[in-house]
């Protein structure tokens, strides 16, 4: 963590992302175990406040994530840009890349 960090604890995600957003103006947010619809609504926040992320989600396969109902909207409204998959060996693999997005970059 850097010097320009700043962690919030003790709520729960979704509020602790909207509390970022309307209080600090941040570029990045950062969560772990992303899954609820509340996490994927203050994502979808984020979103649309010019907010980037980095979210996790715990899964065994891309399909996983795509079949789970609260997940697969972010897919749905093209709001995931790449998925990554950490192996065993701790070796990332780029699984999915958002065709959307590549043609922005």
């Amino acid at each position: 963590m850097g010097l320009r960090t700043d962690i919030i604890e003790n709520v729960p995600k979704s509020i602790g992302m909207k509390m970022l957003i309307r209080s600090m103006a941040p570029k990045v947010i950062v969560a772990d175990e992303i899954g609820s619809i509340e996490d994927v609504q203050a994502i979808q926040y984020a979103i649309t406040s010019g907010v980037k992320g980095i979210f996790t989600a715990h899964s065994s396969s891309l399909e996983d994530i795509e079949e789970n109902p609260i997940l697969n909207e972010l897919f749905l409204k093209n709001e995931i840009e790449k998925v990554l998959l950490l192996d065993f060996n701790r070796k990332i693999h780029l699984i999915y890349e958002s065709e959307a997005k590549q043609a922005i970059c």
